[in-house]
């Protein structure tokens, strides 16, 4: 991608100014995307970003510049440029890189690239057969596809030299019910770390139906009640809510700033007793999973809340240094036009004890929220709402009637300390995660379980 005799030049003008530390980051990515909607391709996208990423540290004041011209005069100019932001003097900092060499655990067996299109389009074309054939109700699948392979290249001024490449494959099938004019829509969306071999071992089936029944199932219940009642939250994308209401206030990139309720609480109890939280970037062929992270660090297993209390951060090379903490392996970013930033990778909520039996069983009422679908977080409070995309009612132990229309309303910290049954069934979605350094994959997941109490908007009232 880069020579080490570029690399090194680069590095060496862009600590011309007194910065103490410089980086580069090389990407080359091919993404695919292709989009039908009631089984006629729409749109189809297939291309290639390639660029470069300088960042100058000095201190805990950051520069960052990037560019697609990667001949060595430019990026040389780049570098004097983003370095001229800066004032000191020339750094004598005498640089040697070394290759960092690791056991890439996220083995692909069929990249995208081996296979054509049509290949891609005939996985497209199953799931909407299977979604648009569960119900005369259905009145549109929209099924989108998409695979990416990003290979980068981080070099530091601390000698650091190492090389990745993130392959990623995801399918996202919505499928719409209409009666009465009323609409709704059920959505799966699996996606992994892996190449094609995704899609020919998954049960599409499964998926595209799950998403049909969703829909036919809300657009025949009635609306959901108000007010404040026991909430069970299913597993898989039931862990939206940590990730959105607390997991992005246990960022350094808000936690360093003070800008988050979690901040300068290491120790303290801010959760259950039951509540185990963990950012874990090494499970294997996870969808947020990576071997390095974008600033080369490799990724880490860590426990953010053990038994309700906090022992730690997700923390960058930035921001571990206005908190004078030690980075984490959790520093990503969209492409090489953003500079890195702590962010989550793969988030969840340990196992508990209970069954999802137990849990239910022991409600005598309240909502059952089986999926979550969209919702806003104010990071800086943690409060949240999120719309339930399927909910049923909780009446004497038992999963009743199918509701419509709730929406949970909270704040992250709080509904931690609420949590009072923790299932033993732990499953993991995917989603994409927004943030200052852009759009990434994330894994979420949690196993089911229980709000002791969690204000629910409806259209009806509470009875």
């Amino acid at each position: 991608m880069l020579s080490k005799n570029i690399i090194e030049n680069v590095i060496s003008a862009a600590l011309s100014t007194g910065g103490d530390f410089a980086e580069i980051f090389v990407e080359d990515k091919e993404n695919n995307s292709i989009n039908m909607i009631s089984g006629k391709i729409e749109n189809a996208n297939k291309g290639r970003d390639y660029g470069v990423g300088i960042r100058i540290l000095s201190g805990t004041n950051a520069v960052y510049a990037y560019t697609n011209d990667d001949s060595k005069n430019n990026l040389i100019k780049v570098a004097k440029k983003a370095a001229a932001a800066l004032e000191g003097k020339n750094s004598e900092k005498k640089l040697n890189l070394n290759k960092k060499e690791y056991e890439n655990q996220h083995l692909i067996k069929i990249y995208p690239g081996e296979k054509t299109q049509k290949n891609k389009v005939e996985i497209m074309r199953e799931a909407h057969s299977y979604a648009n054939n569960y119900n005369d109700l259905i009145s549109q699948v929209v099924v989108n596809y998409l695979d990416q392979n990003q290979n980068v290249l981080i070099a530091n001024s601390d000698g650091l030299y190492v090389e990745d490449q993130r392959v990623h494959s995801r399918i996202m099938i919505s499928a719409v019910a209409t009666k009465d004019g009323e609409k709704q829509t059920g959505f799966y969306g699996p996606g992994a770390h892996k190449g094609f071999e995704f899609f020919e071992n998954m049960d599409i089936k499964n998926y595209a139906r799950e998403a049909a029944r969703t829909a036919v199932t809300m657009v025949e219940a009635d609306y959901a009640p108000s007010g404040k009642m026991p909430v069970i939250i299913d597993n898989e994308f039931g862990g939206v809510i940590f990730h959105e209401a607390c997991g992005h206030g246990l960022e350094a990139t808000s936690v360093a700033k003070n800008t988050s309720v979690f901040a300068n609480k290491i120790g303290e109890k801010v959760a259950s007793d039951l509540i185990t939280a963990i950012d874990d970037g090494t499970i294997k062929n996870g969808w947020g999973s990576a071997n390095i992270d974008d600033e080369g660090h490799s990724t880490q297993k860590n426990i953010l809340i053990k038994d309700g209390i906090l022992k730690g951060y997700m923390i960058d090379k930035l921001n571990g240094r206005r908190m004078n903490m030690e980075a984490t392996g959790s520093s990503r970013r969209q492409s090489y036009k953003y500079a890195p930033t702590s962010r989550m990778t793969n988030t969840y909520i340990a196992n508990g004890d209970s069954t999802k039996d137990e849990i239910i069983s022991n409600t005598e009422y309240g909502l059952y929220a089986k999926y979550l679908g969209g919702g806003s977080v104010n990071p800086a409070t943690g409060e949240f709402n999120f719309n339930v995309r399927e909910g049923y009612m909780v009446r004497n132990g038992e999963i009743a009637e199918p509701v419509r229309g709730a929406t949970l309303i909270g704040k992250g910290d709080q509904i931690l300390k609420k949590i009072d049954m923790i299932g033993n069934d732990l499953a993991l979605a995917e989603g994409m995660c927004g943030s200052i350094s852009g759009s990434i994959p994330a894994g979420l997941g949690q196993p089911i379980l229980r709000v002791s109490e969690l204000t629910v908007g409806g259209r009806k009232e509470n009875k």
